[in-house]
C-alpha cells in the first residue's frame, strides 16, 4: 500500500472543489495494534477497493488462519515473516472534510531511524498505548521523537480496552500519566480516545461498550487536525540537483521544494547571492513551458546571462531566499554507536548539498526514554541533543519552522548516516538583497597583520553588571595593548547606543539587536586583524552565546564578576540611584535579569583585583589562547 504523497495540503475533488489534506504519523510500541487500527480505519472510512476485504478473509481462511485487520497493512514480505513493522507505509484515506494521508512509523526500537523518517512528514500524529501495558519506555521515547520533529498536534489512543473490561479508571489512569508527559514536552494532546481496534469500538462511533467516554472518536479526532500551510504558499525554494547542456542550452535541474516559478522571474541563487531572471521553463516531451511550476515538480530551467551554479545551491525568488550560513543550530536524533562529542567531525547533508563540519557544542542531550531529562555532555545511540554545526563551505537554509522542507538535515559518519534532525536557528548568515552584491577582501593579509601588531585578531567580550568596571578594565586594556604596538580598537556599548545603535530602546528584542550589532562590528575588526573590545553589560547569556558564535573562534569572553552591592556603591552615571527612584525602569543592575556566563574564558572581580592586576590577568590569558605572540607573548608571560 505505498503511495505516492502529494506534496501540497490541499486536494482537489472530482466535482473541482478542495479538501485540506493532512499527513499524520501514527506511533506506538511494538504490538500495540497501530496495523490493526489502520485496517481499521480504512474498512471504516470506505477506502478500501471492492472486494479487498472479502480477499483477504478468503485467503485467511485457506490458510487456516483467524482474519486480522493488521492483514489489510501487510504489503512487505518481512512484516508478515517477523510480525513486526519495519517500514514506513504511507497510505490514503478520506474522512468527512479531510482528505488522510497516513505513515505508519515502526514501533520496534530498532527501527526508530525510520520512524524518524516517517514523523518528520507529518502535520499531526496517532499515539498507540496498549491500555493492558499502559505507558511504556518507548512511548515515552515516541513522545519525545514527536515533539523532536516539530509535531505539535497529537491525538492519543489507548488500544485493546476490551483486556481490561473498558475499565473507565484505567482508561483514566493511562490519560493522566501520558497527558502529563506529552504536556511536559510542549505538546497537549488533542484527544485521549479509548478503543477496540479489533472490535472497532471508538474507531469511528462511540459503541455501549464505552458508553462513560463522551470525547471524539478516532474518525472525529482526525478530522479535527489542522493541516500545515501548503507549500504553494511558501516562498520558491528550487534546490540544485544537476546542470545539463543541450545544444546551446544550460539547463539548471532540481525538484520545487516549495512555491512555485514560471519565466521571467528574478531569483536568487544561495549561498552566492547571484542574480539571474528565468529565461524558460524547459520539459519534456514539450518545451518551453510556460504555465507556473509548483511545489513536488521536477524542472529545469535556463538562466538569462551566464553563472555558475553547482549541486547544492538552493534557488529562491529575490527578496524571499534562504540565508546562507556557516553556523547552524539543530535538534537532532542520534543513531550511531559512538556518542557524539563536542569537537566532532561529521558530513552534513541538507537537500542536495553537503558540507564537511565540526560540531561546537553540544547542549540539552538527553535520553528520551528515561523519566528524568538530565542533560549529558554528549549524545548517546537513539539520545537527542542541540548541537551548534559549524560548516567548511557556506550553505543555503532554513529554519524548519520557516520551511519543513529545507529546514531538514542528515548527518554522515564513515559513509553511514549517524543521525538527522531539524534546522533550529541560522546563524551569521545574510539575508540575500535584489542586487548583485560581491563582498571585497581587504587587499591585505592577516599574516601580514599579525605580523606587525603580533597578536591575531580577536573579540574580547567584558560583561557583567553596570558599575562593574567594565570600561576601565576596557579601557585599561587598550591602553596596555597600544603601548606594546598591538591595534586594539574599544567598542563600549554606551557609546553605540549613542550612535549606531541610537534606534534601540531595552525590550529583550533591541537588547538582542544592540548584541547582534556589537559582535558583527567587532567580528569585522577581528578579521581584519584588530582585537576589538567590546564594553557591555549583555545580560542575556542567549545574546552571548550568539555573539560568541557570530565571532566563533575569535571569542574571548571575560565577566567582571563584581559583587553588586559594589557595584552600586560605585554608581559612576548615577543610573542605579535614578533606577531606584523608577527612572529607569528596566535597568538590569535593580531588577537582577543579569545571567552570569558559565563557560567563559576569564572572570574578574574588580572589588578585589587592581585595574593593573587585572590588565595582567587578561593579557596573560590572551597570550595563552594563542592571540598575543612573539614580543608580546614574550611581555605577557614576564610580567
Amino acid at each position: 500500500m505505498n503511495m505516492i504523497l502529494p506534496t501540497a495540503s490541499i486536494s482537489a475533488t472530482p466535482n473541482g472543489t478542495t479538501r485540506p489534506q493532512v499527513r499524520i504519523v501514527i506511533v506506538g510500541h511494538v504490538d500495540h495494534g497501530k496495523s490493526t487500527l489502520v485496517g481499521r480505519l480504512l474498512h471504516e472510512t470506505g477506502s478500501l477497493p471492492d472486494g479487498k476485504l472479502e480477499m483477504l478473509k478468503a485467503v485467511s481462511a485457506r490458510r487456516g488462519m483467524p482474519f486480522e485487520w493488521s492483514f489489510l497493512l501487510d504489503a512487505l514480505q518481512t512484516e508478515r515473516d517477523q510480525g513486526i513493522t519495519i517500514d514506513t507505509t504511507q497510505i490514503r484515506f478520506r474522512t468527512r472534510s479531510r482528505d488522510v494521508v497516513l505513515i505508519d512509523a515502526p514501533g520496534h526500537a530498532e527501527f526508530l531511524r525510520n520512524m524518524i523518517t516517517g514523523a518528520s512528514q507529518a502535520d499531526g500524529a496517532v499515539l498507540i498505548i496498549d491500555a493492558l501495558e499502559g505507558v511504556r519506555d518507548q512511548t515515552r521515547r515516541h513522545g519525545y521523537l514527536l515533539h523532536l520533529l516539530g509535531v505539535k498536534q497529537v491525538a492519543v489512543v489507548v488500544n485493546k480496552m476490551d483486556r481490561v473490561e473498558f475499565s473507565a479508571d484505567r482508561f483514566k489512569e493511562i490519560s493522566d500519566e501520558i497527558s502529563a508527559h506529552l504536556i511536559g514536552l510542549g505538546v497537549t494532546p488533542t484527544a485521549v480516545i479509548p478503543i477496540s481496534a479489533r472490535d472497532g469500538d471508538g474507531v469511528a462511533e462511540r459503541t455501549p461498550r464505552i458508553d462513560w467516554y463522551k470525547g471524539a472518536t478516532v474518525v472525529e479526532a482526525l478530522d479535527a487536525l489542522e493541516p500545515a500551510r501548503p507549500l504553494a504558499e511558501l516562498p520558491l525554494r528550487l534546490p540544485v540537483q544537476a546542470i545539463y547542456k543541450f545544444d546551446d542550452r544550460r539547463i539548471v535541474a532540481g525538484r520545487i521544494e516549495s512555491g512555485s516559478l514560471k519565466a521571467g522571474d528574478e531569483i536568487v541563487i544561495m549561498p552566492t547571492g547571484k542574480i539571474a531572471r528565468i529565461k524558460t521553463v524547459e520539459s519534456w516531451p514539450v518545451t518551453p513551458v510556460n504555465a507556473p511550476q509548483g511545489a513536488g515538480r521536477s524542472v529545469g530551467i535556463t538562466l538569462d546571462r551566464e553563472l555558475f551554479l553547482e549541486r547544492g545551491d538552493i534557488i529562491g525568488h529575490s527578496g524571499q531566499s534562504p540565508r546562507d550560513t556557516r553556523r547552524i543550530r539543530a535538534r537532532i536524533f542520534w543513531l550511531h554507536d559512538k556518542p557524539l562529542t563536542k569537537g566532532e567531525q561529521i558530513l552534513i547533508r541538507l537537500g542536495t548539498k553537503e558540507s564537511r563540519a565540526t560540531v561546537v557544542a553540544i547542549e540539552k542531550a538527553v535520553d528520551p526514554g528515561a523519566l528524568s531529562n538530565e542533560e549529558n555532555t554528549a549524545i548517546a545511540r537513539n539520545h537527542v541533543g542541540e548541537i551548534d554545526i559549524s560548516l567548511a563551505q557556506p550553505v543555503a537554509t532554513d529554519p524548519y519552522t520557516d520551511n519543513p522542507r529545507t529546514g531538514r538535515l542528515v548527518i554522515e559518519v564513515n559513509g553511514r548516516i549517524a543521525g538527522g534532525g531539524l534546522v533550529l536557528s541560522v546563524d551569521a548568515g545574510r539575508p540575500a538583497v535584489p542586487v548583485d552584491i560581491v563582498p571585497v577582501e581587504s587587499a591585505l593579509r592577516p599574516d601580514e597583520r599579525s605580523a606587525r601588531y603580533h597578536h591575531n585578531g580577536a573579540v574580547v567580550w567584558l560583561t557583567g553588571l553596570p558599575g562593574s568596571g567594565k570600561s576601565t578594565l576596557a579601557r585599561a586594556l587598550e591602553r596596555r595593548l597600544f603601548g606594546n604596538g598591538g591595534s586594539p580598537i574599544l567598542l563600549d556599548g554606551d557609546t553605540l547606543r549613542a550612535g549606531l545603535n541610537g534606534d534601540l530602546g531595552f525590550s529583550p528584542q533591541d537588547r538582542a539587536e544592540n548584541i547582534r550589532r556589537l559582535a558583527e562590528v567587532a567580528t569585522h575588526l577581528a578579521r581584519n586583524g584588530h582585537i576589538a573590545i567590546v564594553a557591555a553589560v549583555s545580560p542575556s547569556t542567549a545574546d552571548r552565546a550568539a555573539a560568541r558564535r557570530i565571532a566563533d573562534s575569535a571569542f574571548r569572553e571575560i565577566y567582571v564578576a563584581t559583587p553588586a552591592e559594589v557595584c552600586e556603591t560605585r554608581d559612576p552615571k548615577g543610573h542605579y540611584a535614578k533606577a531606584r527612584s523608577g527612572g529607569l525602569p528596566s535597568f538590569t543592575g535593580i531588577t537582577n535579569d543579569y545571567q552570569p556566563p558559565t563557560g567563559n574564558e576569564l572572570t574578574i572581580d574588580t572589588s578585589i583585583r587592581s585595574v593593573s592586576d587585572a590588565t595582567d590577568e587578561i593579557e596573560r590569558m590572551l597570550a595563552t589562547t594563542g592571540i598575543l605572540f612573539d614580543e608580546l607573548t614574550d611581555l605577557a608571560a614576564n610580567i
